[in-house]
């Protein structure tokens, strides 16, 4: 199959985000297509991360710290920023357009014997777990696409299991507290696996605490990071394990988040090694890290700054890191927009749109998107000084640019589409 028509092929089949539906919640199509391949997702070790916010971070971070170990990492992550390809990498690249034809195709072929009618993130996930095997890595970083019980990547039987945080989210499959949300997501520990849980609520964990793994290393008890200050490029964090302490470990991403979640990926390859991170590995991993999209800063003079934060908890985060970590002395302009399973109401205070002097809405590029008019509508009724109606995201984004002036900050936020079109745009724009 070539690149072309296997992008065709997958456009036609269910995808969730694009249609915010899941047909069947269950793994029965992905378990039918691993055992017609063979299971190749038990040829390799792998370590996997769910949780509601900061798994791409941490998959990134562990791919990195890995691969600072001389081995060979796969690493599979959703939804892509710029190209379908950037969710399956080997040694952080992607996988070719060649090399994706031909999985595509392979899991195509399977179809009639495997007797499903698999959807587009299963296609993937099939694909992703075949090549892996074909170029035999020593160990998959898998993150989870939604939830994790019923995920498509819920067929491993991971080595380390990784728990970011809980928070509300995709409550229309599991809905409606945060329990029933922890509960989904405890799925992916499984008897072999070491769990390493982030999350610090005690109702919650005691949810982690009842599934039969390995092992379980929580943070406060056997883990923490216990210092996280801003640095010039990022943060400085000390992070506590069972085994040692690493201090002064330089991030090279914004936001006390980051620090959090690089002590996560710390804890997990140590737990994957069962042994001690050698610091000059740490270091040297650590100074590799870049994570496009996530308050990713593209321009200084005015600041331009992209976030991928699309759910009221990160929406929090994003504008803590903004209004916190930025010393900055003009004005603030807010480019956003959502889809329409999202609370505007809820994800526009919690940005604090109100303290931007200007708020410009669009619609993200999705068929959920919400029109720009309706996000505008409740930015006004939020109490936004001045608010922007625009016809597409980068009409929105060269708006921005037009008004900033040297010293103000522009931020773009509030959906994985808003972020995946501006981003590219502005990376050309600010190039000029």
């Amino acid at each position: 199959m070539q690149y072309a028509e296997a992008l065709r092929y997958l456009d036609e089949r269910s995808n969730y985000e694009r249609t915010g539906r899941v047909d069947s919640p269950s793994t029965h199509n992905i378990d039918q297509l691993m055992d017609a391949i063979a299971n190749p997702q038990h040829a390799y070790r792998s370590i996997h991360i769910t949780g509601t916010n900061g798994k791409g971070s941490t998959a990134q971070i562990t791919t990195k710290l890995l691969m600072a170990h001389g081995l060979r990492v796969g690493t599979y992550s959703s939804p892509h920023l710029d190209r379908i390809n950037d969710r399956i990498c080997i040694d952080g690249e992607p996988i070719s357009d060649e090399e994706f034809g031909l999985q595509i195709g392979a899991i195509s072929d399977l179809e009639v014997i495997a007797g499903v009618r698999p959807s587009f993130f299963e296609i993937m996930t099939a694909a992703m777990f075949r090549w892996f095997a074909d170029e035999a890595v020593d160990v998959a970083v898998i993150e989870v696409g939604m939830l994790g019980r019923w995920d498509a990547t819920n067929v491993i039987n991971s080595d380390v299991a990784v728990i970011t945080n809980i928070a509300l989210d995709h409550t229309e499959y599991a809905g409606p507290t945060v329990e029933h949300i922890a509960t989904e997501k405890a799925g992916i520990i499984k008897p072999s696996s070491i769990v390493v849980l982030g999350e610090t609520d005690e109702i919650l964990r005691e949810i982690f605490l009842k599934p039969n793994a390995r092992a379980r290393i929580l943070r406060g008890d056997d883990f923490d990071c216990e210092d996280n200050r801003l640095a010039v490029g990022g943060r400085l964090i000390s992070v506590r394990s069972s085994r040692t302490v690493y201090e002064d470990i330089l991030v090279p991403l914004h936001g006390q988040h980051q620090g959090e979640n690089a002590s996560l990926a710390i804890c997990a390859v140590e737990a994957f090694f069962d042994a001690i991170i050698d610091r000059q590995i740490l270091d040297a991993a650590l100074e590799s890290v870049v994570m496009p999209g996530r308050f990713e800063v593209l321009a200084h003079q005015p600041l331009v700054i992209v976030d991928g934060a699309h759910n009221p908890a990160g929406a929090k985060v994003c504008a803590e890191v903004f209004f916190e970590d930025f010393n900055m002395q003009g004005r603030k302009i807010l480019v956003t927009g959502a889809l329409r399973s999202r609370d505007p109401d809820e994800l526009l205070t919690t940005f604090r749109a109100n303290e931007f002097d200007v708020v410009i809405t669009c619609t993200p590029p999705s068929p959920r998107g919400l029109p720009a008019e309706e996000m505008a509508e409740v930015a006004r009724r939020i109490g936004c000084a001045e608010v922007i109606v625009a016809d597409s995201v980068e009409s929105a984004c060269d708006l921005a640019l037009k008004i900033a002036q040297s010293q103000d900050a522009v931020l773009v936020a509030g959906s994985l589409y808003i972020v995946s079109s501006a981003r590219p745009h502005l990376r050309r724009r600010v190039a000029k």
